[in-house]
């Protein structure tokens, strides 16, 4: 199913009247010398939902568009791969295998369509090969452990099409994990972090060699997958919690923890993410938000397909209308708190781009990566460790995370089961 032409030109309107609303404001101008960095350098983010526009929108991400990453944004910017989101909003409910296998195959017809400009990419050495190709790496990250119905063997299908992540959660508790999104909702069924049958998911993805990403899992979810995880995580999308108080956002000690595992936390460019003014003003407004989307979620129930773009054009309005973009330096206080709390090693980009109605200000989009770099460069880093930062982080940690999967896989073999049947704490 495609959205209507009406629907793109609601979309572009809305964009439009927040660009006019609530103008870009620059972050620092990037120097020469931070942009051909970044164009030198293997930049990859991990986050971006672009995947619903592709899809819904009938999106060809070679062409110009106002989505916030396209190939051309992404030439400009100097991005060479990205992680688009296999994303399923709970309320597909019996179709969420459907819509995952959708989505998955709008990515691969990306790339099988534009063979001399994209190309998939499964592994590290994938991303390096491209790259050096002069092709954009398309991959791809499952968020949110909704979308493998409780069987391990959905999970290992997504594995074989090319998936290389699972968020544990999104913002919702789902039959083996519990959610920072709903941890304070008593209506909800929580498990006090991940059920054993969650604990048989992360080895499995340890096995396959899929990523675990623990951002969007409550705090006990977290520590258990870190118990649990024989590989590095990462953090697809996360800030700290010590500069915002949000329960996506990751504390020191979790931060901690991550570099002890070896794994990565990509900061998120989210403004209530990064910014704790921007965090308490979406807060003020909450309650007006929720009143004036009623109306429009209302509208499209039980058709949350045809119902997301209008809620996202919402969504994006709403934020140009009433909230104050943070400064540019919100986001590089990210970067910096969390190297020095968690080490170079384990800092790299998770944008949100396309998921995300609200940025500091300067980041609009992957054309703008140079500000990140040339904010890192003004912070006192050197270009080797700004290249960790961009992209090499997260390499490491994808070859890491396949030589862990080799080594189990040379293991005899344990039986998984193929469906958990009921799921229980």
């Amino acid at each position: 199913m495609r959205i209507a032409g009406r629907v793109c030109a609601l979309l572009l309107l809305f964009a439009g009247l927040a660009l006019a609303a609530n103008p870009p404001a620059a972050g620092p101008t990037p120097s020469a010398r931070a942009i051909a960095l970044a164009h030198d350098a293997i930049v990859i983010d991990t986050h971006a939902d672009t995947t619903q526009w592709m899809l819904d929108g009938g999106f060809d991400f070679t062409k110009p568009t106002q989505r916030m990453v396209s190939l051309d944004k992404a030439r400009q910017g100097g991005l060479k791969a990205e992680f688009f989101s296999i994303w399923v909003e709970p309320r597909f409910g019996p179709q969420t295998i459907e819509r995952a296998l959708d989505l998955i195959d709008a990515v691969r017809r990306q790339a099988e369509a534009h063979p001399e400009q994209l190309g998939l990419a499964t592994t590290a050495a994938d991303i390096r090969r491209l790259t050096a190709e002069h092709r954009f790496a398309m991959l791809m990250g499952v968020e949110g452990g909704h979308a493998i119905a409780d069987d391990l063997a959905v999970l290992r299908d997504y594995y074989r099409l090319g998936v290389r992540y699972m968020t544990l959660t999104w913002s919702n508790t789902n039959d083996w994990a519990d959610s920072s999104g709903d941890q304070d909702d008593a209506r909800v069924h929580h498990h006090n972090g991940l059920t054993p049958f969650g604990k048989e998911v992360v080895a499995e993805m340890n096995r396959l060699g899929m990523i675990v990403d623990i951002s969007h899992v409550s705090d006990k979810t977290f520590w258990d997958a870190i118990a649990t995880t024989q590989a590095p995580v990462i953090a697809s999308h996360s800030s700290a919690r010590a500069l915002v108080n949000a329960p996506r956002n990751m504390t020191d000690a979790m931060l901690r923890a991550v570099a002890r595992n070896g794994g990565v936390v990509q900061v998120n460019d989210y403004a209530a993410f990064d910014s704790q003014a921007a965090r308490d003003q979406a807060a003020k407004f909450a309650a007006d938000e929720a009143r004036a989307e009623g109306p429009v979620d209302a509208a499209w129930d039980g058709d949350w397909l045809h119902g997301y773009p209008h809620i996202d054009a919402f969504q994006r309005r709403f934020a140009a209308e009433h909230f104050t973009r943070p400064p540019f330096r919100a986001l590089m206080d990210q970067f910096v708190h969390i190297i020095q709390v968690a080490g170079i090693d384990h800092v790299g980009l998770g944008s949100d781009w396309d998921g995300i109605d609200w940025a500091p200000q300067g980041m609009d989009g992957a054309q703008d990566i140079p500000r990140i770099v040339q904010g890192l460069m003004d912070r006192g880093y050197t270009d080797a460790q700004i290249r960790q930062v961009l992209g090499l982080n997260t390499l490491r940690v994808m070859g890491q995370v396949e030589a862990v999967a080799r080594r189990l896989q040379r293991q005899p073999d344990t039986p998984a089961r193929a469906n958990s049947g009921p799921v229980t704490p």
